[in-house]
């Protein structure tokens, strides 16, 4: 049984969605990038070699859509640069798919992760190994323009949510080979690494020019903020790429699967909990926003501009649930081919409608 065949709740999402106006310049630009680092079809240049898509198969995928929606604010080079994150996300994720998901290869998996780990330096200008992948192209790439000089407070702790992020992969590998289910209990931190969860806060403070003022920023109340940020958008995604990670990659780290079973509960009930599960994370984050973290505002005293920075990265983090949201249930990548697609999210999204009043904690003294 497949999980369009589940009559299911529906996920919630309080937040329109809000389209960044430099959308229209993405998708060439995302194009000539991906030919370059090898990962399409038809590239001819010193890159050539197996590619990860084909050129259908990358513009079905809509990433330029996904960041423009994700990043409304975002000013064009910065929704350039996360543009091309995004692109090595998922190239990493459909590569390592086809080359050790589907084949086993667990020994060539941690292979081919500790040759990644080397292209994470935590010093600029540090020596890179030479790409021999596209994968490899992409993250040595990124590694030499991901972090300009404002954004060097970024390297380590981005490299180190990266790192996080290849190395649940062969997790992922192990526990499909081996039938072993994650236990419901650790699934969502585990979740929040093979998510690549841990890069959307520096993804939202790159749209928005905004950070979590340091004063707060490790205080229980925005941890808790943060994991359930993390944890709405990958325990969401579980369920819109259920049939696709379960039938085409036979994975069994998925929310679903977890769910049903660690409470031993067949399908047509483990979907509509797994959606109850996301719901009452999106809650928490509503809740910890609107009720906590102004009481901590005040407690902390925070000054104007640092609630004014405040407020804006919780915007741009509503912002960025919302746009993931659309594009879970409007990318082909995760529609069945006999769905159609939701009218509101064909086509370019303008610049929509403002975040609404209940996106955003109230910070106000």
């Amino acid at each position: 049984m497949t999980v369009s065949a589940v009559e299911l709740p529906e996920l919630w999402m309080p937040y329109p969605v809000r389209g960044n106006p430099y959308l229209p310049g993405l998708r060439a630009e995302s194009e000539t990038w991906a030919r370059e680092m090898g990962m399409l079809d038809g590239d001819e240049g010193p890159s050539a070699g197996r590619a990860i898509w084909t050129r259908s198969q990358f513009h079905a995928m809509t990433v330029d859509q996904l960041t423009a929606w994700t990043l409304p604010d975002a000013a064009p080079a910065d929704l350039s640069l996360n543009h091309r994150f995004n692109i090595w996300a998922l190239a990493w994720d459909d590569y390592f798919a086809a080359t050790f998901k589907r084949t086993g290869d667990l020994p060539a998996a941690l292979e081919f992760t500790a040759r990644l780990h080397s292209f994470l330096q935590p010093e600029p200008g540090a020596p890179l190994p030479e790409p021999v992948n596209a994968v490899e192209r992409g993250i040595a790439d990124l590694q030499r323009n991901l972090f300009p000089p404002r954004l060097a407070h970024w390297r380590r702790e981005f490299n180190s949510a990266l790192a996080k992020y290849i190395d649940a992969g062969v997790l992922e590998l192990a526990n499909s080979l081996s039938g072993r289910v994650p236990d419901l209990i650790e699934y969502a931190p585990f979740r929040r690494e093979s998510f690549a969860a841990y890069t959307a806060p520096y993804s939202v403070e790159l749209s928005t020019g905004a950070r979590i003022p340091e004063k707060i920023r490790h205080t229980r109340v925005v941890r808790g903020l943060l994991d359930a940020f993390m944890d709405v958008m990958g325990l969401a995604n579980d369920i819109a790429s259920y049939d696709r990670e379960v039938h085409e990659e036979h994975d069994v780290n998925n929310l679903v699967v977890v769910i049903g079973t660690s409470l031993g509960i067949p399908l047509h009930e483990a979907v509509p909990a797994a959606v109850h599960l996301v719901n009452a994370r999106l809650r928490d984050f509503e809740r910890l926003g609107h009720g906590e973290l102004p009481l901590l505002v005040r407690r902390s005293g925070l000054d104007g501009d640092e609630r004014d920075e405040l407020e804006a990265w919780l915007r741009g983090a509503c912002g960025f649930l919302s746009g993931l949201h659309a594009w879970y249930t409007g990318a082909p990548r995760y529609v069945p081919a006999d769905a159609s697609v939701p009218e509101q999210h064909r086509g370019d999204a303008g610049e929509g409608s403002p975040a609404s009043p209940s996106a955003v904690a109230r910070l106000s003294p």
